[in-house]
């Protein structure tokens, strides 16, 4: 890795006219790769799955933590994963367990996670934030998180970027991606897995090979490298080949506003 003065390289970017958040679902669809088992959680991890059905991934299949699912997209949008229409046509509507022990015997290729913190070894906090002054604020826990981010081949987690989500070390783990560094998932007993592509507001983070440190891969198009080095709580290291993130095509712009037409996602 290079440090953050970097030469930044350009990409092919056909459209410049596109919401922050329908970059993120494009960028997330991008990860995603045929016949991958995926678990998608909701909001632009959701479209992120169908825009990659749509466009290049047309045989991965959906797991919902609440037991469904799905080789085909719901007909309508959804706003939560127990909407009836993603019952409708599942492939399965079967326990929390069942999908979950799909994850334990090594069958999740890629997980998708949010979190209130994420560190530099892809660590995230989804349960207890202390601030500087020592004041707490609790969130909502983990639900299914830290069993994703423990069993599923890869993680990919979204979230904004801002210094205050992204500390050095997170305050609480309440999911794993590499502890504190090289090795530590294979100590603790943690055969596979781990954080693979940080997906914020700003630009795309992956994580080193060998140090496991997340480093800066590609930048948001009017994104100024200086202010997501100002808003990232560690001295971040960026790609020998940092470049700009590729942006939506014309065709990948149009799923995502059919499926969203409204953009209750995505504005």
């Amino acid at each position: 890795m290079s440090r953050a003065q970097a030469q930044i390289s350009m990409t092919s970017s056909p459209k410049s006219d596109y919401t922050m958040a329908e970059l993120m679902v494009v960028a997330a669809s991008r990860e995603i790769k045929d016949n991958e088992i995926v678990f998608v959680g909701m909001r632009l991890p959701l479209l992120a799955f169908l825009l990659a059905k749509r466009l290049h991934a047309p045989s991965a299949v959906a797991l919902f933590e609440n037991g469904v699912i799905r080789e085909s997209p719901a007909n309508e949008l959804l706003f939560t994963m127990g909407d009836p229409p993603n019952i409708l046509g599942a492939t399965m509507a079967t326990s929390m367990i069942t999908v979950m022990s799909l994850l334990q015997s090594g069958k999740v290729d890629v997980g998708f996670l949010g979190a209130g913190e994420v560190d530099k070894f892809g660590n995230l906090n989804s349960t207890l934030v202390i601030k500087q002054d020592g004041s707490k604020v609790r969130l909502p826990g983990s639900g299914g998180a830290a069993d994703i981010a423990s069993l599923a081949g890869r993680i990919v987690t979204l979230m904004d970027h801002s210094r205050k989500r992204l500390p050095e070390r997170v305050s609480y783990l309440t999911s794993p991606g590499y502890g504190s560094g090289p090795n530590w998932r294979e100590q603790v007993g943690l055969v596979r897995g781990g954080a693979d592509c940080l997906i914020t507001t700003k630009g795309i983070l992956r994580f080193d090979s060998e140090t496991k440190e997340a480093y800066l891969d590609t930048i948001h198009e009017n994104i100024d490298l200086k202010e997501i080095i100002s808003e990232t709580g560690w001295a971040l290291k960026t790609s020998d080949n940092l470049r700009k993130t590729s942006n939506p095509t014309d065709e990948e712009l149009s799923v995502v506003r059919e499926l969203d037409p409204n953009r209750f996602w995505t504005a």
